[in-house]
């Protein structure tokens, strides 16, 4: 069997980058449609290194990407040509609401398949050995074992984070955005809902997008009815709604708010523990929740560590300031850096 760490016998490395940048970044664009499942993308490359095509894993129980990309080459007339395929997740090795990716590579005219980062989850994992197995195995790279990659790892470790959050920690991916004025203040002028620039709303409407799930304070409900859809950036179609928890100890949520919210596509719950609120979140299988509330609740989140990334923008004389602190490779870096792709 061929090293499996070696540089590719078929295309330049330049080719894998750019390829797997393609990849990485249609994949993000999934963000809050998947849930259960992971953000995915797979993109195949012939003997040139050109991309055929990329695939990505639309929604839960529709085509995994591999064979999204498999399909989408096949129904252009060009699978024969595939000679690599660049995955950002190990291809599962189960048979669930779609049968195998492993399979499918191993049963296609790729030679090569190159892996952004091992799946977490137990009974999906495996993908990589199959694929190394005799006969027909294909050679595979772990982005992992490529120290001239390692940035290409982190994003697809950055991709994975919801996922790989809810599987292992048994909790989502917890972001919060919080916007402040020039004197630090989160209460917008008068009249006004609030105070950021268009392209700060952008990027905040493009995390609503990608989070499954909004976490609020009754606080912030009585005082401001929020809306919490998502206005600035086209929504994902033919979704679930999304889950809206308010933290509520005394049960003055107003049943009129509910109602609009339902109308508007989310499913409400309530929780007087803040604490409990990630598991309950995991069970309900939100990969990335949001939090979008007031001082009170965000001193309470900061008190308990409930956060893994925290966005800032801060309103200046000029251009928003814009502040991320992340514990780990964050999703939410992908994200505002796919804005900025996507606006240049």
């Amino acid at each position: 069997m061929p090293d499996q760490t070696t540089l590719s016998d078929t295309v330049a490395p330049s080719a894998i980058r750019d390829g797997f940048r393609a990849t990485i970044s249609q994949a993000v664009e999934t963000f809050g449609a998947t849930a259960p499942n992971p953000s995915v993308g797979c993109a195949l490359l012939d003997a040139e290194g050109r991309v055929l095509t990329v695939g990505v894993h639309p929604r839960a129980g529709q085509p995994h990407a591999e064979a999204m990309a498999l399909a989408q080459a096949r129904a252009a007339g060009i699978l024969d040509q595939a000679r690599v395929a660049l995955v950002t997740l190990e291809p599962c090795n189960h048979t669930g609401r779609t049968p195998p990716c492993s399979e499918a590579l191993r049963n296609s005219p790729v030679q090569e398949v190159w892996i952004g980062g091992a799946d977490p989850n137990p009974q999906a994992s495996g993908g990589a050995e199959r694929l190394r197995e005799m006969p027909g195995a294909k050679r595979v790279v772990m982005l992992a074992d490529r120290p001239d990659m390692a940035d290409l790892a982190r994003d697809c470790r950055a991709l994975l984070a919801p996922f790989a959050s809810r599987v292992v920690r048994h909790r989502p991916w917890i972001s919060v955005k919080q916007a402040l004025d020039e004197h630090g203040s989160m209460v917008p002028p008068p009249g006004q809902k609030t105070f950021t620039s268009p392209d700060s709303l952008v990027l905040a409407h493009r995390l609503r997008r990608a989070t499954d799930a909004i976490i609020t304070g009754i606080g912030t409900v009585l005082a401001d009815r929020p809306r919490f859809t998502v206005r600035h950036v086209p929504d994902h179609e033919g979704c679930k709604p999304r889950l809206l928890i308010v933290c509520d100890r005394h049960g003055r949520l107003p049943a009129d708010w509910v109602a609009e919210m339902t109308q508007a596509g989310f499913e409400v719950l309530t929780s007087s523990d803040l604490l409990s609120v990630p598991a309950l979140l995991a069970e309900r299988g939100v990969n990335w929740a949001m939090i979008e509330a007031g001082p009170a609740l965000l001193a309470s989140v900061a008190e308990a560590g409930l956060w893994d990334d925290w966005l800032t923008i801060h309103k200046t004389a000029d251009a928003d300031r814009i502040d991320l602190k992340s514990r780990d490779e964050s999703p939410l870096r992908l994200l505002r850096e796919n804005a900025c792709s996507l606006e240049s």
